[in-house]
């Protein structure tokens, strides 16, 4: 699935914040790009527990984990640390600016929250009791994706339809 998103639009607007490049990180090795709604979120919280889980094989592979979230630098440290990957590059984007060059669309409330897969994932198998809620710090309307990055292009992607929704990140990097 190929993207017919431009890479110098990249490279111009989106630097982690540790100053690097976007581009320039997907030139230097695969970049699995995951986009987080807000750290209240339990699927989100559950997102970023899972590619820390998955840190072994991604180095294996050789994929750089890059997360794109609204919140402040300060929170996400906290979340990521706890998570046990406190040295990963985040992108800081209040504004969104990165979830609209990738094609990240917002949803109503009622279809975010109100949604029988979501109400099934969060109390069925448990992720609010696993990953816990918290405040909408940030825009709660906000919907997540994954993309992998290759040598400067996207080359897959994943985009929610849903907050509960589930990449298969090995098929993702494979």
């Amino acid at each position: 699935m190929a993207s017919a998103i431009p890479s110098p639009q990249i490279s111009e607007s989106i630097r982690t914040e540790s100053g690097a490049d976007l581009l320039a990180l997907a030139h230097e090795s695969p970049v699995l790009l995951v986009f987080l709604r807000h750290f209240g979120c339990s699927f989100c919280r559950k997102v970023i527990s899972d590619v820390a889980e998955l840190a072994p094989e991604l180095a294996r592979r050789a994929v750089r984990p890059v997360f794109v979230h609204l919140g402040t630098p300060e929170i996400a440290q906290a979340h990521f640390s706890y998570y046990g990957i406190g040295d990963v590059e985040r992108i800081h984007d209040p504004d969104a600016h990165s979830y609209q060059t990738f094609g990240l669309g917002r949803q109503h409330p009622a279809r975010t929250l109100i949604n029988p897969k979501v109400l099934w994932r969060w109390f069925v198998r448990g992720d609010i009791f696993r990953y816990g809620i918290g405040r909408i710090e940030t825009d709660g309307h906000q919907m997540p994706g994954v993309f992998l990055l290759r040598d400067g292009k996207i080359v897959r992607s994943f985009r929610h339809r849903n907050i509960s929704d589930q990449p298969d990140y090995l098929k993702l990097i494979a």
